[in-house]
C-alpha cells in the first residue's frame, strides 16, 4: 500500500450554512490522500495501474462548482466521487478548509476531515 496525495487544492466557491455565504462566495482550500495498492503501476510504470490525480482533481473541482451548506458534505460527495470512479481505493481521506469563516471573530480558516 501507498498513498497518492493532493495538498492545497483552492477554489472559489459558493458554500455555506448562511444564504449570504452563498451569494458572496469564499476561499477553501482541498487536501485529498487516497490509501491505494499502487505496487503494478511502480513495477510497469503505468498509469492505468494507479490512481491519475489528474483525474481527482477533476473530480473535486466538479464538486466545488457545486453550492454545498457544510463542509462535510463537500468531504463526502468527494469520497463518493472518487470511489465511483476508483472502487479498488482502500481508504480516502478529505479535508476541507474555509478561509475567513463567518465566527464573529477573528478565524483564519475551518476545517473539515472525513475519511471513508
Amino acid at each position: 500500500m501507498g498513498t497518492i496525495a493532493l495538498e492545497g487544492l483552492e477554489f472559489f466557491s459558493y458554500h455555506g450554512f448562511y444564504e449570504e455565504e452563498q451569494k458572496i462566495g469564499n476561499r477553501y482550500s482541498i487536501d485529498v490522500i487516497i490509501t491505494v495498492d499502487f505496487q503494478q503501476a511502480a513495477i510497469h510504470d503505468k498509469l492505468s495501474e494507479t490512481v491519475n490525480y489528474a483525474k481527482v482533481y477533476e473530480i473535486v473541482s466538479v464538486v466545488m462548482r457545486h453550492s454545498h451548506k457544510l463542509l462535510e458534505h463537500i468531504a463526502y460527495q468527494i469520497i463518493q466521487d472518487i470511489r465511483e470512479k476508483y472502487p479498488h481505493v482502500e481508504k480516502i481521506a478529505v479535508s476541507v478548509s474555509k478561509y475567513n469563516p463567518p465566527v464573529g471573530g477573528v478565524c483564519e480558516r475551518s476545517r473539515v476531515t472525513l475519511e471513508g
